[in-house]
């Protein structure tokens, strides 16, 4: 993968290949940045680079590129198996060949995950060590490109420390986070952290028109409401998307709240409490967005909402309950909700006390 097929980044480019011309290349390097930004994108292409841009790659095949990702257990394994990358080896590489932009929910459905919560074992960390250990087969770099570092546990976290302060001779580690806070201070201490912003709205746009054949009415809208995130602009063009049925979830919620229908209420939070763990996640954060976005709708300045035409439908006539008095206090209560989740609380417990305290809250004025 050349950095051509980046879109957008050209700055990243710019800094990484600078750190190339003047020998300065660290052995450790973490890309963060937004959800969708292409942070992965941009550390396949440098990972290619340093790899001489082998024909291997091709098809992510190189011997010296190796992959690590979050794992789910499989009931298949055995219960003493601490799932590794390798496991799912072909699962990512079918993921991979689609393109460099994609998901944790894409990558959850690859692995065809239900209810788990995918990590990275100290299984991996020592797959990682033992791989490392070996030669080069080109005589170059060895490079490990680890996705989602903060997802792993604090066995396979100090692992990989060790790693990075003894690291084997000519090798390149890449840590490509979405939430670099989560990992351990001292892991971040021994990278060079590279931030990638967002990618700007004209540079989506052209990637709509030109990579997707859109028109540029639509491109423009979609890439409005993408905001920097390629991933959300691809999902805008699957009318079956996601966060259509999270939009669903989120009128039924506000509509039988103001209601006070607490029976139906009930079996909303039933409903969505058979989500998965990741996806009810991924509800709440959808959430959190639109009560932004409702808020913002009530000042009337359209560059400042970032919704599709369906949002906006809705938030025509509901935008007004979202006010001064009680935008703060549901933003805090699904937040809490989704710490709660991701702690493993009974989800029926914390969907209907979302439910139970909506009601209350969409009466401030």
């Amino acid at each position: 993968m050349k950095f051509s097929e980046v879109i957008g980044q050209e700055d990243a480019e710019k800094r990484l290949m600078q750190l190339v011309e003047e020998n300065r290349v660290p052995h450790a390097m973490l890309f963060t940045g937004p959800e969708g930004c292409g942070k992965m994108a941009v550390a396949l292409a440098f990972a290619s680079y340093m790899l001489n841009n082998s024909p291997l790659l091709d098809n992510w095949g190189h011997p010296d590129l190796h992959f690590t990702y979050p794992t789910i257990k499989l009931p298949k394994m055995g219960s003493d198996h601490q799932p590794v990358s390798d496991d799912f080896a072909k699962e990512w590489h079918h993921l991979l060949t689609q393109g460099p932009y994609f998901s944790m929910n894409q990558w959850m459905n690859e692995m065809e995950a239900a209810n788990q919560q995918s990590i990275i074992t100290a299984a991996e960390s020592d797959d990682i060590a033992r791989k490392l250990s070996l030669k080069s087969s080109q005589g170059g770099y060895k490079v490990s490109l680890i996705w989602l570092p903060e997802r792993m546990n604090i066995a396979a976290a100090n692992k990989l420390l060790k790693l990075l302060e003894e690291p084997p001779h000519m090798t390149l580690f890449i840590l490509v986070s979405e939430e670099p806070e989560k990992l351990l201070e001292t892991i971040r201490s021994r990278t060079q952290r590279f931030d990638i912003k967002k990618i700007d709205t004209p540079a989506i746009e052209r990637a709509l028109i030109e990579k997707r054949g859109i028109d540029e009415d639509a491109a423009h809208r979609i890439a409005r409401v993408a905001n920097g995130n390629w991933n959300k602009a691809l999902e805008e063009l699957d009318s079956g998307n996601e966060n259509k049925q999270f939009l669903d979830m989120f009128i039924m919620l506000m509509r039988l709240s103001y209601l006070r229908n607490i029976h139906d209420l009930k079996k909303w939070s039933e409903a969505v409490s058979g989500f998965g763990r990741e996806k009810q996640k991924r509800m709440i954060t959808y959430f959190i967005h639109m009560v932004r976005e409702n808020f913002i709708y009530n000042f009337q300045n359209p560059e400042l909402n970032y919704m599709t035409q369906e949002e906006e439908n809705f938030s025509k006539n509901f935008a007004r309950f979202i006010n001064e008095a009680n935008v703060i206090d549901i933003t805090e209560l699904l937040n809490k909700a989704l710490r709660d989740i991701s702690q493993n609380a009974n989800a029926k417990i914390v969907f209907f006390d979302i439910a139970l305290n909506m009601i209350v809250l969409l009466i401030r004025k």
